[in-house]
Formats: C-alpha cells, sequence, structure tokens
C-alpha cells in the first residue's frame, strides 16, 4: 500500500527532471565557426601548400556564407577550395560542417618572415575568422625511415624468405628511393613491389608518403641450419636508413644414393633374383625420417627392397639396403638401366645403376646339348652313307 501511496510523487519528481536532463543532453555550444587541425604551420618557398579547414554550424539556421583571405603578402596567392576547385561560398547545415581548404602558393623569393593570414567567412546575420600563422623555413634535409613488417622469418634451406618493408618519406619534398641488402656471403637478394612480381632498385615516394616493398632472400641450398642477419638499407640523397631482419634456418635432410663402395653397376640373369646392395646417406643437418625406397626398370622386370624403408637417417650416417632384382625372362644379354630412389618427406634423391643381364647357363647347356645331338647325327650319317 506505501509503495502505491509514492507512485503519484515519484511520477510529479520525474516530470520536473525531464525537460533538465533533454537540456543538458543539448551541446551548450551555438553559432558559426572556422576551424582547423593546423592554425601554424610551415612552408617552404617555391612550393604550394593545403591547410585544411573546417566552417562548423552550430544550432543556426541555414545561411550562405562569403569567404575571403586577408593579409596575404604580395606575390602570394590564396585560395579557399572546397570539392577540390575554387569557392567563394559556403553553406553549412544546421549542426553540420563543411570541408574546406586554404592552399597558399609561395614564390621561391620570398623572405622568411612570419605572416599571419585571416579567412573570414561573413552572412547576413553572422560571421566568424580565423587566424592561421605562416612560417617560412628553408628546405628541411631529407628523412627516410624503414620497417619491416616480420623482422624476423623461420624457414629450411629451401625456402625463399619475404620481408615486407615499409618505407616513409618524412622530408618535406618528393624523393626517389634507391635500396639495397647485405646478406651473407652466396644468399640471393632481389627486392619488388608489395603486390607483383617486377623486381626494383628504387621507387619514388611523395613528401610525407609511405610505400610497401618486398625484400626476398633465398640461401644456398647446402647451407646448414643457424641464425643469420640481413641488413636492408634505402637512401635518397645525404638520407639513409636501415632495417635489421634475420633468417632462422632449420635443419633439412639431403640424401644420396650409391651402391657399397660407391658401385653404380651390377650384373644378373635373366628371369633370376639377384641382390644389389644399396647405400642410402643423409648428407643434411637434420634427421630423415621414413625414407621409402622405390625403382623404375625396364618393362617385365621386378624391382623391391629389403627393408622397403629406413625409419630414421640421422644427419651423417647411412643405411644399406638390398635391392632384388628379377630381369625379365624375355630379357636379352646386355646392359640395361635402372633408377634407384629413395623419399623421405619432400627430400629426393636418385641414382641409375647399369645392370649387365646374362642369359641363363641351364639354357646355354641345353643348346650346346642340341647342338651336339646334331652333329652326332650328321656325322653318323656321313659314315653310314659315305661308303656307299
Amino acid at each position: 500500500m506505501r509503495a502505491f501511496a509514492l507512485a503519484p510523487v515519484a511520477l510529479f519528481i520525474s516530470t520536473l527532471l525531464a525537460p533538465a536532463a533533454v537540456a543538458a543532453d543539448q551541446p551548450s555550444i551555438k553559432g558559426l565557426y572556422l576551424m582547423t587541425d593546423y592554425p601554424a604551420v610551415t612552408i617552404r618557398p617555391g612550393t604550394t601548400s593545403n591547410i585544411p579547414l573546417r566552417l562548423q554550424d552550430y544550432g543556426l539556421a541555414p545561411e550562405r556564407y562569403q569567404l575571403s583571405v586577408s593579409g596575404v603578402p604580395s606575390g602570394w596567392t590564396a585560395t579557399i577550395l572546397g570539392g577540390g576547385q575554387p569557392v567563394a561560398a559556403a553553406m553549412p547545415a544546421p549542426d553540420k560542417d563543411v570541408s574546406l581548404q586554404l592552399r597558399l602558393d609561395v614564390p621561391a623569393n620570398s623572405k622568411l618572415d612570419p605572416q599571419t593570414l585571416t579567412v573570414e567567412a561573413k552572412g547576413q546575420g553572422n560571421q566568424t575568422s580565423l587566424p592561421i600563422q605562416v612560417a617560412l623555413a628553408k628546405e628541411l634535409p631529407a628523412k627516410l625511415t624503414v620497417k619491416a613488417q616480420l623482422p624476423s622469418l623461420r624457414g629450411s634451406p629451401k625456402s625463399n624468405f619475404e620481408f615486407t618493408l615499409t618505407i616513409k618519406n618524412d622530408s618535406g619534398r618528393n624523393l626517389n628511393v634507391s635500396f639495397g641488402a647485405q646478406a651473407p656471403e652466396n644468399f640471393e637478394t632481389s627486392f619488388t613491389e608489395a603486390y607483383g612480381s617486377q623486381e626494383l632498385s628504387s621507387i619514388p615516394i611523395d613528401a610525407g608518403q609511405s610505400k610497401d616493398i618486398k625484400l626476398h632472400v633465398r640461401p644456398p641450398s647446402a647451407i646448414d641450419a643457424g641464425h643469420f642477419a640481413v641488413t636492408a638499407t634505402v637512401k635518397a640523397g645525404d638520407a639513409s636508413a636501415t632495417a635489421d631482419l634475420a633468417l632462422d634456418v632449420v635443419g633439412q635432410p639431403r640424401l644420396q644414393v650409391a651402391g657399397r663402395d660407391g658401385l653404380l653397376s651390377s650384373r644378373a640373369v635373366a628371369a633370376q633374383q639377384t641382390s644389389i646392395p644399396i647405400v642410402v646417406t643423409n648428407t643434411g643437418s637434420a634427421p630423415a625420417e621414413n625414407v621409402k625406397l622405390s625403382a623404375s626398370a625396364p618393362s617385365g622386370w621386378k624391382v623391391s627392397f629389403d627393408p622397403a624403408t629406413v625409419d630414421r637417417l640421422v644427419p651423417g650416417k647411412d643405411a644399406e639396403v638390398q635391392a632384388l632384382v628379377t630381369p625379365s625372362d624375355k630379357s636379352l644379354a646386355g646392359d640395361y638401366m635402372v633408377s634407384v630412389n629413395a623419399n623421405s618427406r619432400g627430400e629426393n634423391a636418385s641414382s641409375q645403376f647399369r645392370i649387365t643381364v646374362n642369359t641363363s647357363t641351364v639354357w646355354g647347356m641345353v643348346g650346346a646339348g642340341v647342338i651336339g645331338v646334331a652333329l652326332l647325327l650328321m656325322l653318323t650319317a656321313v659314315a653310314r652313307f659315305g661308303r656307299r
């Protein structure tokens, strides 16, 4: 019952406070203002500079405002731009602003004395002005910075390490920036566009702007695992900047296939299995896992390996397997080539073995027997019919 009794009182108090809350949400500023983020600037004689402006309406009805600039030194040109073109008036909507620019063309022979220019906006009932201080300075020395998005990369000796570099021209003028890289001996380096494959040696960068390029580093394939430093350098006249980069090269297995004692030849008999010793060596800097053996042989031949897989081969070690080679029963006597391959997770090696095939001695004896029988029959026939 007490809650129902207090309800009208609470409603009355909230009604009184509502206008105050609405008034607090409304901005207390009202009027017309010319504003800029940089009311004091420095310009180099002989250049053109654009100063951003805003004509802001706070709670006023729409009105046309005439724009002008006073205090412009002799020989200077001051132009108010809107939407990229010269304008003489602007009309902001209530509680909105209009973006403008003050373009200043300063002659090269201007004296280095500070100046104050005043931008004005005048309407029927409202007006505003903005003083802008302009200091003149001689050309500042060129200044460059270079920064890598990822200064340290990791990969194998077969990797192509790719660094993205951001070069910024902090000078007051446009620059043509050249670049180079200092890498360990036998490392290959090249620069390309950030989004292309065209190789570069320099690139133009406007004053105050930055551009991205890519540095490609490829280590020699025979390199051992380790940490390697690379320095990227950018230059423009007397200005230069460097970025320290790093490559972490991890170990990589490297396989070799040969016969025992380095022999790459053997002998076999047609239709008979011959065991040929095969030596697989890891000359790399990381273990080779699950090394599989395979072969490519003439048609009709059979080749298998015992064992068919070497589970693990550490760097500097070798393993011997037996290649079980069975030439086709139709193979003629002569030399044949058999390719033996070893593969371990993308690392491959192969060698060509010359296999000299001889025909079976059994068939040789059979042939000799046939020839002997034929000679015996011929001699018997000559003896018998020769007497007549």
